[in-house]
Order: C-alpha cells, then sequence, then structure tokens
C-alpha cells in the first residue's frame, strides 16, 4: 500500500518513508529465518533478539529520521507558511500554467517542470498551487528554447518575415493527467477527444522529454495526427520504431560507444570484475547486450547480471533480491544503465547505506541531483557519470543572467522560480514586479546544485531541436515560394504535417559547428563527459568532469581521466580495488577455476626452465635449450658452457692421476726389463707381462681423452681407445691365466694339453679377443658413431658440452664383450689358485680380476644416476680405477720380491724351492719346470721340427 502511495501528492508525504521502513523491516526478517534454523542453544536466541531490534531500528530511523532532521536543522521546510505562500499569492491564480511567447510559428514544448504530482481531487486553483513543488533544474530547458528562438527571429537569413514563438506546459510522469496538456495544445480543451475549440492552430511542432516513457505516450497520440515531435532525451532503443512513431525524432545520438566507453574506464583502473544492473526494457537488453560483447573482448568479467522493472508487481520482493545481491558479491564496481522513470526507487536505495562501497558507474540518463530531497547521508557509493560530450554555446550563459519576469510576462514557472528564490513578498501584484525583491536579483545568484547557469545535455538537444525546426521551416518557405504563382505569393503559416518531409532530411551545423543529421547511417558517434560527484556539507553535490572518452582518438588513447580529481567514497583511502582473483605477478601463470567466470583463477608457479615475465600470464614461456631461467622465473639468461676441463679441480685430479699411473706403470715395466732374467720374470711369461704392462699405459692415458672439450674426433677416439686397449689388457690376462693352467696340465698323460702349450696357442688369445672388439666398434661406428651432444637440465645455469654415445645398445655389447672376457679371466684364475708353485701368480689374476669386475659393475647404476660431466668423471674414475686395479694385484707382489726382496728371486734358489717342493708329490718335474718357466716361449719351430 505505502509503496503505491509513494508518488502521491504533498509536500510531506511520508509514503515513501513508509516504504524504504518496511522494506528495511521484511528484508531482516526474511534474513531472520534461514539463519534462526542454520544456529543452536543460545546463539538461536540472540539471533532473534537482533532481528527484533534491527527491524526496530529500521522503522525508528527510515520513518522518523528524515522527519526529525527537518525539524531541527530544515525548518523553513516544516513550516505550514511556507506551503501556503504560493496560494496566498493571488496572481498565481490568475495566470495561465505555462510558459508563453508570441511568434508566426508556434513551437510547443511538455517538459517535467514540477515534481510529486498535483492533488486533482480538488480543482480549485489555489488548492492546486499548493501542492506543487518546483524544480528549478529543469527550467533551464524552457531557457534554452527560448534563447534559441530569440537567436533565429533575430538571424535575417532564416524565415525571412516569419517569426518563431513558444508554448511550454508541464508534464506529468502520472497515467492519463500526462495527456491533458497534450489534449489541449490539440483541441483546445483536453476533455472532448478530436474535437477542436481552436480557430487556428499555429503550433508547428512539439518537444518532450527527456523521459523515454513520457515521449512515447504523448508520441503515441501525436503520431495519429503526424504532428512532428522531438524529444530531447536521452536516445530510446522503445522510440526508434518508425512504424510506430512515423512524426518523432530523437535529438540524442545513439550510444553506440557508450559500452567502449565504460569498458575503457573499466580498463585504466583495472576492473575485471563487474556487476551489470540495467532496466528490463529495450534499452537495458541492448546495453547488456553491447556491454557483454566489449567486456567479452578486453576480458572483464560478469560479476552478476540484473534487470528490474518497475512494472512488475513484486517490485519491492525484486529490490531486496538486487540489494542482497549487490552486497554479497565482491564486485566492487556496479555498471548501471537507466533513466530516473524506471529505476528512481532504485537510484534512492543505492544512496542509503544498505548498499555502500560501491564504485557506479552510471549513464547520463540518470539524475542524482534528486536523491538529496529523500536521505541526508554521506555519500556511501561512488558515482562515475558518462554524460554526452557537447561544445558550450556562447551567449547562453549571458542570456540567462538577463531573464526576468518582467521580460517574460507570461511565463508562470518563471514568476514561481523568482519568488521562491529570492524571498519576494507574497502581498498581491501582478506576478511580474513584486515587492521587497532586489532589483538587480538574476538566476547566477542562486547556487550551483539549485540552478546551473551553463547548458545541460538535455538544453544543448533542445537548443537543436529548435534548429531543426526553424531550418525545415526555411526549406519549406523556399520550396513554397518556387510553387507559387506570380499572382499568389501569400505566405501562410504550413500545416504540421508538411513539415514531415523537410525534417526527415535536414542536416546543418549549429553555431557550435556541430553536425545535425538525423541520418542514422551517416550519424557520428558521440563523445562523452566523465562526471564525478563532488560532496560537501549540508548535502550539497557539485558535478566535476574528470575525464573524456572520444572514439574517434587513436586506440589506445581514446580516455582521458585525471585520477586525482576523483572523489571515491567515503571511508575509502584509494582507487577501489575489484577483481574477481588477484594479478598472477612474473614467474606465476594463471590456472583457471573449474565453473568459474576466466576472470576467477588460482596462480600457479613455472614449471623447470619457463618465465612468466608479465601479469596474468595465460602460459609460461619455455627458455630456448642455450638459455636457463632464474630463481624468480621472470627471465631467460644465457648458459655458461661447461664441461669437465683440464682447468676444473676434478679435471686436475683425473689428469694428475691419469698420469702419475701412466709413469707408475711405466716404471713397472722398467724394472721387469731390468730383471728380465730373474727367475720371477721368467716364470710368470716375461712377453705377456711385457704387453700387459704397455696396454696399462695406454689405458691410464686414454682417461686423458675424456678430458676437454669434446668434438667429433675425440668423441669417437674415447669408445675406440678405450674398448681397444682394455681388450689388450684382459685379453692378456686372460692369456696369462690360460698358460698356467696348461703348464700345469701338460704332464697329465693322455691329455692334449701339451700340444696346445707347446704350439703357443694361448699367444692366438690376444689378437683374437682385439679382433673381436674391433669388428663391434666397427659396426658401431658404421650405425650410429658417437656425436657431441650438449645437457642444459644438469646443472642449473649451464650447458653441459658432453659427448653422446650415439648407440647406447653398442657401447654396452663392447662393455658386455670386456665383462665376459674379464669373467672368464676370473673364473680360470680361480680355478687355478691353488696349483703347486712358488711363482704361481693365479691368486694375483683371480684378484685383480675381481677388482675389474667391481669397479664396473658399480660403474653401472652410478653411471645412470649421474649427470652432465658428473657422468664423464665416473666413466674416467672407473677407467683409471679398473687400471689400477690390475696394475697393483698383479704387479705389486712382483715388484716388492724383486726390489724388496731379492734372495727370493734368484735362479738358483728358484730351482731349488721349486725342486723341493715338488719332489715325491708330482711326477715329471723337469718337464714342469721348463713350462712354468716359459721356457715353451723360447722355443721354435726348428727346435720343434728338429725333435
Amino acid at each position: 500500500m505505502v509503496f503505491l502511495a509513494r508518488n502521491m501528492s504533498g509536500i510531506l508525504n511520508e509514503a515513501k518513508f513508509l516504504t524504504f521502513s518496511m522494506l528495511v523491516f521484511c528484508s531482516v526478517w526474511l534474513t531472520f529465518l534461514p539463519v534462526y534454523y542454520s544456529v543452536k542453544g543460545k546463539v538461536m536466541v540472540a539471533v532473534e533478539v537482533f532481528s527484533i531490534l534491527a527491524s526496530g531500528v529500521g522503522l525508528l530511523g527510515c520513518i522518523s529520521a528524515p522527519t526529525c532532521y527537518i525539524i531541527l536543522f530544515m525548518p523553513n521546510r516544516s513550516s505550514l507558511h511556507g506551503l501556503r505562500s504560493l496560494a496566498g499569492t493571488s496572481c498565481f491564480s490568475t495566470m495561465k500554467h505555462r510558459a508563453h511567447m508570441d511568434g508566426d510559428v508556434m513551437i510547443t514544448g511538455f517538459f517535467p517542470l514540477n515534481t510529486l504530482g498535483i492533488d486533482h481531487s480538488n480543482s480549485h486553483a489555489s488548492r492546486q498551487e499548493e501542492n506543487k513543488i518546483f524544480i528549478f533544474k529543469n527550467y533551464q530547458s524552457v531557457l534554452a528554447l527560448a534563447f534559441a528562438i530569440e537567436e533565429i527571429n533575430k538571424n535575417p537569413d532564416l524565415l525571412y518575415n516569419m517569426t518563431l514563438g513558444f508554448d511550454i506546459y508541464d508534464v506529468e510522469f502520472r497515467t492519463w493527467t500526462m495527456f491533458k496538456n497534450p489534449f489541449t495544445c490539440l483541441f483546445g480543451k483536453y476533455k472532448i477527444p478530436n474535437y477542436s475549440c481552436m480557430r487556428e492552430s499555429r503550433s508547428i511542432a512539439v518537444l518532450t522529454g527527456p523521459s523515454g516513457i513520457t515521449s512515447d505516450q504523448i508520441g503515441t497520440l501525436l503520431g495519429l495526427y503526424r504532428f512532428p515531435q522531438l524529444t530531447f532525451g536521452p536516445f530510446d532503443h522503445a522510440l526508434s520504431d518508425h512504424n510506430k512513431f512515423p512524426a518523432l525524432y530523437q535529438m540524442s545520438p545513439k550510444d553506440s560507444s557508450i559500452a567502449t566507453a565504460m569498458v575503457s574506464l573499466l580498463l585504466h583502473f583495472s576492473w575485471n570484475w563487474v556487476g551489470l544492473l540495467t532496466s528490463q526494457d529495450e534499452n537495458g537488453a541492448w546495453i547488456l547486450a553491447e556491454l557483454k560483447k566489449e567486456m567479452a573482448k578486453n576480458r572483464v568479467c560478469v560479476a552478476y547480471e540484473l534487470m528490474i522493472s518497475t512494472q512488475d508487481t513484486s517490485y519491492v520482493f525484486k529490490l531486496m533480491a538486487v540489494h542482497k545481491e549487490i552486497n554479497l558479491s565482491s564486485a566492487s564496481v556496479l555498471i548501471l544503465y537507466g533513466d530516473n522513470d524506471s529505476l528512481i526507487a532504485l537510484m534512492i536505495f543505492i544512496e542509503q547505506i544498505f548498499i555502500h562501497g560501491k564504485v557506479c558507474i552510471v549513464n547520463c540518463q540518470w539524475d542524482f541531483t534528486m536523491k538529496r530531497k529523500y536521505f541526508m547521508l554521506g555519500s556511501l557509493h561512488v558515482p562515475l557519470i558518462f554524460t554526452h560530450h557537447h561544445v558550450e554555446v556562447s551567449g547562453f550563459t549571458d542570456f540567462v543572467k538577463t531573464v526576468k519576469p518582467s521580460k517574460y510576462p507570461e511565463d508562470i514557472f518563471l514568476a514561481r522560480l523568482w519568488f521562491l528564490s529570492f524571498n519576494c513578498s507574497d502581498s498581491e501584484s501582478d506576478c511580474i514586479t513584486w515587492d521587497n525583491c532586489a532589483h538587480d536579483a538574476s538566476l547566477d545568484w542562486l547556487p550551483v546544485h539549485v540552478f546551473e547557469m551553463t547548458m545541460s545535455g538535455d538544453s544543448y538537444n533542445i537548443y537543436n531541436a529548435v534548429y531543426a525546426v526553424a531550418q525545415a521551416l526555411h526549406e519549406m518557405f523556399l520550396h513554397q515560394r518556387e510553387v507559387q504563382t506570380m499572382g499568389n505569393r501569400k505566405q501562410r503559416v504550413p500545416s504540421p504535417e508538411q513539415l514531415h518531409t523537410f525534417l526527415k532530411s535536414i542536416q546543418f551545423y549549429n553555431r557550435t559547428r556541430d553536425q545535425v543529421i538525423w541520418d542514422e547511417k551517416r550519424h557520428l558517434e558521440p563523445e562523452y563527459d566523465i562526471l564525478n560527484i563532488w560532496n560537501f556539507p549540508e548535502g550539497l553535490q557539485l558535478e566535476v568532469k574528470v575525464g573524456k572518452f572520444s572514439p574517434y582518438a587513436p586506440h589506445g588513447n581514446q580516455m582521458c581521466l585525471s585520477e586525482d580529481m576523483v572523489e571515491w567514497a567515503i571511508g575509502t583511502t584509494g582507487t577501489p580495488h575489484s577483481v574477481c582473483s588477484e594479478s598472477c605477478g612474473p614467474g606465476f601463470r594463471k590456472s583457471p577455476q573449474e565453473e568459474k567466470a576466466a576472470c576467477c583463477f588460482d596462480c600457479a608457479p613455472c614449471s623447470e626452465n619457463e618465465i612468466a615475465n608479465g601479469t596474468d600470464m595465460e602460459q609460461c614461456v619455455k627458455c630456448p635449450d642455450h638459455q636457463y631461467a632464474n630463481t624468480q622465473k621472470n627471465q631467460c639468461f644465457l648458459r655458461t658452457a661447461n664441461f669437465l676441463a683440464f682447468e676444473d679441480p676434478l679435471g686436475i685430479a683425473l689428469a694428475c692421476m691419469a698420469v702419475c699411473f701412466s709413469m707408475l706403470t711405466a716404471a713397472v715395466l722398467g724394472v721387469f726389463v731390468k730383471y728380465q732374467n730373474t727367475a720371477i720374470v721368467k716364470a710368470n711369461n716375461r712377453a705377456l707381462s711385457y704387453i700387459l704392462l704397455i696396454s696399462l699405459i695406454f689405458c691410464f692415458l686414454c682417461s686423458l681423452l675424456f678430458l676437454g672439450r669434446p668434438n667429433a674426433v675425440t668423441c669417437i677416439l674415447q669408445q675406440i681407445t678405450f674398448g681397444v686397449v682394455f681388450t689388450v689388457a684382459v685379453s692378456t690376462v686372460l692369456a696369462k691365466t690360460v698358460t698356467v693352467v696348461l703348464a700345469f696340465k701338460a704332464t697329465s698323460p693322455g691329455r692334449r694339453m701339451r700340444w696346445l702349450l707347446v704350439s703357443g696357442a694361448p699367444n692366438f688369445i690376444i689378437p683374437t679377443c682385439t679382433l673381436i672388439q674391433v669388428t663391434l666398434f666397427g659396426i658401431w661406428l658404421g650405425t650410429s658413431p658417437p656425436f657431441v651432444d650438449t645437457d642444459s637440465h644438469s646443472e642449473h645455469g649451464h650447458i653441459i658440452i658432453l659427448c653422446n654415445k650415439g648407440s647406447l645398445t653398442a657401447f654396452y655389447s663392447v662393455l658386455g664383450y670386456l665383462g665376459s672376457l674379464a669373467l672368464a679371466s676370473f673364473t680360470v684364475a680361480f680355478l687355478a689358485r691353488n696349483l703347486p708353485g712358488t711363482f704361481n701368480e693365479a691368486k694375483f689374476l683371480t684378484f685383480s680380476m675381481l677388482v675389474f669386475c667391481s669397479v664396473w659393475l658399480t660403474f653401472l647404476p652410478v653411471y645412470h644416476s649421474a649427470k652432465g660431466k658428473v657422468m664423464v668423471a665416473v666413466e674416467v674414475f672407473s677407467i683409471l680405477a679398473s687400471s689400477a686395479g690390475l696394475l697393483g694385484c698383479i704387479f705389486a707382489p712382483k715388484c716388492y720380491t724383486i726390489l724388496l726382496v731379492p734372495n727370493r728371486n734368484p735362479l738358483y734358489g728358484f730351482r731349488s724351492d721349486y725342486g723341493s717342493g715338488l719332489q715325491g708329490h708330482y711326477p715329471g718335474r723337469s718337464m714342469r719346470w721348463l713350462l712354468v718357466s716359459g721356457a715353451p716361449n723360447l722355443i721354435t719351430p726348428s727346435a720343434l721340427s728338429s725333435r
């Protein structure tokens, strides 16, 4: 009930306050129900008590607070004398309720000059005037019309001897009463439609606005009579239907770039989480689609989208749902697109404490000067208003300063404005010359928030509309003169219907050089000024221009904004923040959240060797192989080439070990050469010992090929040299082992061992085994030879240059072949370890092969677990360790005997010891001595044939 009565007449009508009190009351108890059932114990009681207190405070504050404020701080508004001041002035009851200036051709205007309506239950004139509240701000529309008409009448190049005049009536936003003045304009009386009481009408066009609903309803009537109607309010898509409104022309340009302008503002402040609220009509549906399309292109997400209509019977509940959605959302920015007529209740609602801390981006249709008469709270939101940019019309401000009731004696609106603004006496007068008024009073004395001296957007559209009518009339008169005969030169006032032909094709430049054109295909896109509301004490406000948007500027420079001039909401210390998820900084990428908007994401760190050097990157970028990512994962740096160089500490150590061991082996070889005729040297097959020592020297030296910067030659030589020299060394050990076994088995009767030993068969082991290894190398080099490779993963910040084996199968075949030779040598030596003899070296060969196999069996897992140059170092160390094992296990005991225990080495000692040791145990001891001593190696083929 109170909602339906909120627009009833009366200055102190408290229906609006009752409406909001019930809104608060319902909100509290609707919120109470789910909370009450979700809690337990004493919390449940506390919730009920709190709901009682909150609903009571809501009723007290919404109903009594505004009344107390007026009584205590604005007593002039509570005075009964103030209400009756106009009714007590008899001149107002005698004046026609219009603004009139006579002319040959008249332009009629229907402007909303009063608010809160009129009490139509009492038709008495004085009673009617008593209930009217005049909106000073809207009176500028009357002055803009008068200013344009006076300019045209003074222009000798327009209309020739014809003059323009105007009739301006108040229009009410209330059902059928809206048609009263239009009926009076068309027919003379509003109670008898289609019956004209006027002898001759001089009205040629009608101006309506700024409400689209008002223009719609009046346009339906005017369209029946093809009466030209020009609207000066914001562009309305519902009015662009030429079939429904064939006589209607919209002066305001279409907001074709408003979506781009608003999204540009969002991008300027990095707001990507935004709510949308529009009126539920054609304008709301159009802007919603445009905004969503533009936001999607610029990766701005919609937190929620709401549409609200005053025509819905559940309007109050819809308003509550809107309030809840806005306040619960994490979005701090709200785009509103609508007008005062459709969303007036919501506009007032926003001003309250229920919706606070939001940045409201609104279009120019919102009138923020109306809300202060309802609530006196501080501004808890930030309005950023987009208005059409226009150049200031020169002379308008000076014209306004000269306006007085004496200049326009038939303007009741100016008379009322003068009486109320300058404390004129309410004694009887002619409403032109007031008593007790300042004679030099002027409209520029009024505060800016009460009356603006600069031309508003609506007034600018009225100015252009008047010129458009004048230009069309001028073209019509020129056309009439051309078709008139010489005998009929009388110029008559054309009918309104005749004006359409010339209005449709009108195109001209006004005094500010702005082009006025109605062809939608050639219509220019509007530019926008961005306004911010500055709040002052006593509820005063000031609209301040803080920026501009021009669709004609280069991309990226279309938005110009002064951030330091923007006044943010109360309690806000800086620019508000409105994002669903915080930005991902350098080194992180966005990870989308399931079933949420694209603006809602988590930040995931970049993977190994990937970077993100920007903000909110979708994917990390992998660094090239020759570069690496820093620890912050935001930049790639060049890798330093690295390899197992001779200069490295590890390289120096390995090289020194290789050289030292090779020199030690050479020294052992020298000792054996020097003592070649001693028993221990001769008894252990002197020739095979020489071959083994020489191959060990090369084994130590071949490790040097693995050090230094690899190239194609060294990569091949590494494997060939390593494989061949180790094959020679291991096959030599195998030959020595086989020789020992054959020597002890040769004296057994019925055996062929003697023939094998005498024929020198063990000596063929070395070349045969080496030939097999060389064959494997040939296959390796022919199929997939080793090559120079790089490793960019083992060491951070370095790229390791190393030799790639080419074919791992071939590499492990070489190692496997070496392992089989070593295993064979170990097996044979192990079986011969207990054979008698003073210089039997089978035990030493067994231990040497045990060390050799242990080294290379350990090598395999370590090699596979190592990376980079450590892998190379493991291979080099294995070469040195296995070679040193052969050298130490086989030759260290012999060198000890030769150098430190020489008494055990003479030939005669060997013979006596050996003979005594064998006597009584093995037959044929002379033959056995010859075999073990290496005598078969001295047998020549001729000696064998002579025998």
